[in-house]
């Protein structure tokens, strides 16, 4: 009887125990979510001077010009854009000097060497931040293309109650988290300012640089020249778009093999050589400077890059 009453005590305690982890764990996530939600609203808050000094910030946060152009290298501003992180030039100027710093360190640590440690500073400095920005792009990639048919639903349950266009893009920008909320209100706010519907969903588009939204923008502009109902239009489109992020899944699983491959054969000769080099640091020291030993691994190094974009080109399949 003791035994019983012991056990039911400690199944009250689990109970209690997780019930509490899964409350805390749900005021959590809709924390994170509020915030998501209200970050560019938090801009609007913070901006003064009217919707054009709105307008111009949303754009600065973002990489982009005044006008909304590209400034400097096409392809930085492109993933700098993509990538959605906060423009801050000063703050990323440190950044990289202390990424290049951390890695100037690491490089005299293993290579022992002021030539090691300048190529280390140099990629630390370039090489990880541009990769950083890439993950960012990629996860922000996949985030679009899971929320947009939820967004297009929202647009088109609003233009069944009668609401225009402006008016239902507007509403996702309010509703939705990031970073679709964010691209449909800076899309709403340019509408707002003046720009007509093509042209902000089109800016909406290029700032996004994802084959769902081009769809949609092209959407939105074959209704407006030839006309037609634009509400099933989007019903289509969001059918459409959730069709290709199951094919996409479905091509992720079924080149999960080579991926994975292709990331244990890459990764393989450096973790050997950094082991060998922290192991045994004579090993290669007493013959890196012959010129044969410069070449073949310099012939292995560029063999194990071909590899790899033949690996890429094996398992990245797009639609």
């Amino acid at each position: 009887m003791a035994m019983n009453r012991d056990m039911i005590f400690l199944i009250l305690i689990f109970g209690a125990v997780f019930a509490a982890g899964q409350g805390v764990f749900g005021l959590a996530t809709v924390a994170i979510q509020k915030r998501q939600v209200n970050q560019r609203l938090k801009v609007a808050d913070r901006v003064v001077g009217g919707l054009s000094n709105l307008v111009i910030e949303l754009r600065k946060q973002r990489g982009l010009s005044a006008t909304g152009e590209r400034r400097g290298w096409r392809w930085l501003t492109d993933l700098i854009v993509r990538s959605g992180l906060v423009f801050e030039p000063r703050r990323w100027t440190l950044y990289l000097a202390a990424s290049g710093l951390v890695a100037a360190i690491l490089g005299v640590f293993v290579t022992h060497s002021a030539l090691g440690a300048a190529v280390c500073a140099f990629l630390g400095a370039t090489a990880a931040p541009l990769m950083f920005l890439k993950f960012c792009a990629g996860r922000r990639e996949k985030a679009l293309g899971v929320q947009l048919p939820q967004a297009l639903d929202i647009i088109v349950r609003s233009l069944e109650a009668g609401h225009p266009v402006p008016t239902a893009i507007a509403l996702v920008g309010r509703e939705m988290a990031d970073p679709i909320g964010s691209e449909f209100g800076m899309s709403a706010d340019e509408i707002a300012y003046g720009a007509t519907l093509s042209v902000a969903v089109e800016r909406m588009a290029d700032r996004c640089q994802h084959p769902d939204v081009d769809l949609f923008a092209a959407t939105i502009r074959l209704q407006e020249r030839s006309g037609g109902n634009l509400t099933g239009l989007l019903k289509l489109n969001a059918e459409t778009v959730r069709e290709r992020h199951k094919m996409r899944l479905k091509i992720k699983a079924a080149s999960s093999e080579g991926r994975a491959s292709a990331l244990i054969l890459s990764a393989a000769p450096f973790a050997c050589a950094l082991f060998m080099q922290l192991s045994s640091p004579h090993f290669y020291g007493d013959v890196i400077h012959v010129p044969f030993v410069q070449i073949g691994l310099a012939g292995l190094g560029v063999w194990m890059g071909i590899g790899n974009m033949v690996m890429r080109q094996m398992i990245d399949m797009r639609i």
